[in-house]
């Protein structure tokens, strides 16, 4: 497993956001990834994310599986699928620091979409927006995810306008991005990333990200939700400019 302090030491809140993230405050576990790629191959940071992930997945879709939209996920999962694809085919024939320049686009894109989402207050697609229209957000979430693990914006601009009702839209959001995370895993073991030191660095890594998913689930109804988000989203753009830098 990795043995370097200073990975750790990013690792370790990289982890408790994305513990925040799935306990309820969603959306700034999209920092997470960045962070790592301060300090390591974006590639394998997304690889070492990965099983964290899937494990956090499973509270989410059990206590959610009865309330789904079977529209919704038969029109974006198809799509996410070639979105996932093509992430890969980028990963694997572009240098690590054309992929981080991507992470830092990708990274200051989530962060400057949420700001500007917050003062607008709604999002631009309609309810009545067509299925196919959810197969292109699916191959835009597709591939953000495989290269980031930020699939939500394109999903979201879809979905959200379309007021499921709470329990569904949870549910519905749970089993797609489950369902992403599971896709994603034959593409990280075509690139060689599923490797025994990185799920070794999972493995360590996943106490962490569960005693952060319970805080989540405290956190979330004891702090301003906004303060919190927007400033977790300034510092994503902040390390956007500073991998997209390092990547030139």
């Amino acid at each position: 497993m990795i043995q370097d302090p200073t990975f750790y030491l990013l690792a370790v809140p990289a982890v408790v956001l994305l513990g925040f993230s799935k306990g309820g405050l969603a959306g700034v576990g999209s920092l997470s990834l960045p962070l790592l790629v301060l300090v390591i191959d974006p590639v394998q940071a997304a690889a070492i994310l990965l099983p964290i992930l899937i494990a956090q997945d499973v509270v989410g879709v059990w206590s959610f599986r009865r309330h789904l939209d079977w529209y919704v996920l038969g029109w974006t999962l198809p799509g996410a699928v070639l979105g996932i694809l093509i992430g890969y085919l980028f990963a694997a024939s572009v240098s690590a620091d054309a992929v981080m320049a991507l992470v830092g686009t990708i990274s200051i894109g989530f962060g400057a979409y949420r700001l500007w989402l917050g003062r607008r207050g709604s999002s631009t697609a309609t309810a009545a927006s067509p299925g196919w229209v959810g197969t292109i957000a699916g191959v835009a979430s597709g591939f953000t995810s495989q290269i980031a693990h930020a699939g939500a914006p394109p999903f979201q601009l879809w979905v959200l306008p379309r007021r499921l009702p709470r329990d569904v839209l949870i549910g519905t959001w749970a089993v797609y991005f489950a369902a992403l995370n599971w896709i994603k895993v034959p593409a990280f073991a075509a690139l060689g990333q599923l490797s025994a030191p990185n799920m070794l660095t999972a493995a360590a890594l996943l106490p962490v990200a569960i005693v952060s998913t319970i805080a989540g689930v405290w956190l979330v109804r004891r702090i301003d939700g906004e303060r919190f988000y927007k400033i977790i989203y300034w510092l994503m753009i902040f390390v956007g400019v500073i991998l997209i830098v390092e990547a030139a």
